[in-house]
């Protein structure tokens, strides 16, 4: 039965060189408290070209409902005699012109996924879309609030309809799924608790992680440590998208009240130089998805964008695409646009890679398995 849908969005230590090593790319001093030194190489050297779509990747941030292609929304639409016509550029792709209008575009396009068979065919349609830009492992946020309204028994449902699809798409095409429960902040502690519940039930191979999404400035993160407590109880690995619409400060709080070992975005830690120490320092990994940053207006460019310095600063950072055709964007966009912003090489890619598997929430089988797909050698 279809079900009225508010979208998630809404608001919205490195070893030091010995003598006679070859340098590392890209790894400056720490900058503790001072600015970092601008780049030799604020972009890439004439004549150098990186091939990166080869490079096995890893995505750690990925909204399942946000990764939609528009091809398919709008089949779904034709199909349900839906009218979301407006929400499309003359190209066939996601038309907005800012934040506001992006969430507008967004909710119209959930409104088409009403049922577990609409999800099993969104989730083959994504997968697809990961796969063909050398993704091997993603983590997908899934919330019980748009999969059978926090409801257990239709919880099962659709996540019975994801996994199928992911197995499926991992036989098919070697691309490796695995699901994060993420309640939604602007809807309210009490029914965060009602989405910790089902994550704590279904928690397993598939379901690995526990985070929270929507508008950051509604509410404050210890609002929500009961659900982040029963999780945690579970097994389940926690995140929290902080740092991308609130300030540094909104970092610390998730930090600190919901014991996160991951930050969903983080971007904003950059204007405060102590908190970037700190997450250098602890091993807290960012889950960076710059060209969502850039397209929604958060930046100017990928020059401007923080990645570059948090990097620089040894703070772990992964790259993800957030919601990739909203924003114009796939895996291998992203690590083209990062490699002509900030000249990393081949190493750079590939450390980057090899952080997010070791920050994925997977089991140890599975990351084995991955790690060896990561192998500069792997067929």
């Amino acid at each position: 039965m279809a079900r009225h849908r508010t979208h998630p969005r809404t608001g919205a230590g490195a070893g030091r060189r010995g003598r006679g090593r070859k340098p590392r790319p890209r790894r400056l001093r720490r900058c503790r408290g001072q600015p970092c030194r601008p780049s030799r190489h604020p972009g890439p050297r004439p004549g150098k070209e990186l091939s990166v779509t080869p490079l096995p990747k890893i995505e750690l941030h990925l909204h399942l409902e946000g990764a939609a292609p528009p091809a398919f929304i709008r089949s779904l639409a034709k199909q349900k005699h839906i009218d979301i016509g407006g929400i499309f550029n003359p190209d066939g792709s996601y038309a907005f012109t800012d934040f506001w209008h992006f969430l507008k575009v967004y909710e119209a396009a959930t409104s088409t996924l009403q049922r577990p068979e609409d999800y099993h065919r969104l989730t083959l349609a994504v997968l697809e879309e990961s796969a063909k830009s050398g993704v091997i492992y993603t983590e997908t946020f899934l919330s019980p609030d748009f999969c059978g309204g926090r409801d257990l028994g239709a919880w099962r449902e659709y996540l019975h309809a994801i996994t199928e699809a992911a197995a499926a798409a991992e036989a098919q095409m070697g691309i490796i799924l695995r699901g994060i429960v993420t309640p939604i902040r602007h809807f309210g502690p009490d029914k965060a608790r009602e989405t910790a519940r089902c994550a704590a039930e279904t928690a397993g191979d598939f379901i690995v992680g526990f985070g929270l999404a929507g508008d950051e400035k509604i509410g404050k993160p210890k609002d929500f440590a009961w659900s982040f407590d029963m999780a945690r109880e579970a097994g389940l690995r926690l995140t929290c998208h902080a740092g991308e619409w609130s300030g540094p400060e909104s970092i610390r709080d998730a930090l600190t009240d919901l014991r996160v070992e991951r930050i969903g975005h983080g971007v904003r830690a950059i204007e405060d130089l102590a908190l970037v120490d700190e997450l250098a320092e602890r091993g807290i990994v960012l889950e960076v998805c710059p060209g969502s940053n850039i397209a929604l207006g958060l930046y100017p460019g990928w020059r401007k964008h923080p990645i570059g310095e948090l990097f620089e600063r040894e703070v772990k950072v992964t790259v993800s695409t957030d919601d990739p055709p909203f924003f114009h964007t796939t895996m291998q966009r992203e690590y083209d646009l990062l490699h002509e912003a900030f000249d990393w090489d081949e190493a750079v890619f590939r450390k980057i890679a090899r952080t997010s598997l070791d920050a994925a929430f997977c089991d140890a089988d599975t990351r084995a398995r991955i790690l060896k797909r990561l192998e500069p050698d792997h067929a």
